[in-house]
């Protein structure tokens, strides 16, 4: 499968492309009437279940037989030991207020470990990729985490909390420290594509809590392969399952790790 790995990338942005293509056509489309409330601010569209419908079936004919993670349930695992995790529209909100970033993205875990990644912005029209061993690129160009060395230096990014609040005070304490430590803070409402940006150095860090897999499993990969570092709030590597994830520049990282941890008092 390794060597195969590139190509099916290849395969993948392409398909990427094409229901992002879809995506770009219904773009202001979305009325009220249209919108659903699978839970407090967390919304879907027709064209979430339709972008996801053509990325399963995409992606069963990459790599039939292969398992699924899918943030709309138009498909299920199965014992392979390969699975696609899947968010056919990241940053629904935001597509939803005709707001840009909003994007797709496509991990591909085999057993335990993200052995690829996809993730395509589709007002820009960049596409996100890496594979296991290889390097990372944004549209065939080589990317790279920044050089930032010092988080008074840097552009962090964040996810607010949008239906779960049991961490907003330290939330909001660590958004206290950056404010005044930092360059800055930024949230464009897609983790999938603030990934994608610290892979590319237009971020330095980025943390969340409330995640799930299919917003960052293509994402860490990414970063990882661009020479970032991802981890859990405590340090650790349940970043995919964990609903928690720190994603930087080697540099910068142990820094902003004991400012994440510290505040949010992880044990």
């Amino acid at each position: 499968m390794a060597k195969d790995l590139k190509d099916i990338c290849t395969k993948v942005c392409s398909l990427a492309r094409d229901t992002g293509d879809f995506i770009k056509k219904e773009a202001g489309k979305i009325t009220v009437d249209k919108i659903e409330i699978k839970g407090f601010n967390n919304f879907v569209t027709y064209v979430d279940k339709i972008s996801e419908q053509q990325l399963v079936k995409g992606l069963q004919s990459i790599l039939p037989g292969a398992g699924f993670i899918t943030e709309e349930g138009s498909a299920f695992e199965n014992d392979s030991k390969y699975r696609w995790v899947i968010d056919p529209l990241d940053g629904t909100t935001n597509f939803i207020h005709g707001l840009p970033p909003y994007s797709i993205s496509i991990g591909l875990m085999e057993n335990d470990e993200v052995v690829l990644g996809v993730i395509y912005e589709v007002n820009s029209d960049e596409c996100f990729y890496s594979w296991k061993n290889g390097k990372a690129y944004m549209n065939d160009k080589i990317i790279n985490v920044s050089g930032v060395s010092k988080v008074k230096d840097g552009l962090i990014a964040t996810g607010f909390p949008y239906n779960n609040y049991n961490f907003l005070k330290p939330y909001m304490k660590s958004l206290e420290y950056l404010f005044a430590h930092s360059h800055g803070v930024r949230r464009i409402g897609s983790a999938a594509i603030d990934l994608a940006y610290v892979a590319c150095g237009r971020f330095d860090s980025f943390y969340e809590y409330n995640l799930n897999p299919w917003d960052v499993a293509a994402g860490s990969l990414i970063v990882q392969q661009a020479g970032g570092i991802v981890s859990d709030f405590n340090g650790g590597n349940d970043f995919i399952f964990g609903k928690q994830i720190i994603a930087s520049n080697f540099l910068i990282y142990e820094e902003f790790y004991k400012v994440i941890n510290n505040i949010f008092s992880i044990k």
